[in-house]
């Protein structure tokens, strides 16, 4: 055979192997890659959550989860919402002065919509979740009729999750991001703002 073409057999081997070299790598490499991006179960896991509140009675919960939190709606009533102000001097917070909240629910009901309180129900001390007191929770605090209460040091928060003065807990509970749809229905995990 001739140096010429011995030159080009070379040439041909050489660009062949590379090229089933470079394909091996890519067929190689793409369950590698796969297994980087999160799982289908896992993307769920953080997606928003729809809730219907049309059903939601006057002094009722739900629970729902978002992120693996439990998320508790509650519809507070008439006599909740009026006597949120009047045990201010009691809190630790009444403002809401620490950011636990999104802007818009940095006021008095800390909320979108003074009946309807939304906030992740576990409590700002060890992560307890706290127990929902409808009616007795004077009890424990003097005047105020109704509130959570962590069973596990019993740190005492009032309808608008707001901790008390004295109590374990350092901060209010924490306010979710959320927007209504329309009257019957919220999205838990998307900020009133967004679109």
């Amino acid at each position: 055979m001739s140096d010429a073409a011995d030159n080009s057999r070379r040439r041909f081997l050489a660009i062949t192997t590379a090229a089933v070299g470079g394909a091996g790598v890519v067929a190689a490499s793409i369950p590698f890659i796969k297994s980087w991006n999160p799982t289908l179960r896992v993307k769920a896991a953080g997606l928003p959550v729809e809730v219907n509140i049309s059903k939601l009675e006057p002094g009722q919960m739900i629970r729902v989860e978002w992120r693996g939190k439990p998320i508790w709606v509650v519809r507070r009533t008439t006599a909740m919402s009026q006597n949120l102000n009047s045990h201010n001097d009691k809190l630790r917070d009444p403002h809401s002065l620490e950011p636990q909240q999104p802007d818009y629910a940095t006021n008095a009901t800390r909320s979108i919509k003074p009946d309807i309180f939304i906030a992740v129900g576990i409590c700002t001390h060890l992560g307890c979740s706290p127990t929902y007191v409808r009616d007795d929770f004077s009890r424990e605090i003097e005047g105020v009729d109704s509130g959570f209460l962590c069973p596990c040091h019993g740190s005492g928060f009032d309808m608008a999750g707001r901790v008390f003065q004295g109590q374990p807990a350092p901060l209010n509970l924490v306010i979710p991001p959320h927007r209504y749809l329309d009257d019957e229905r919220v999205l838990i995990g998307v900020d009133q703002e967004a679109s």
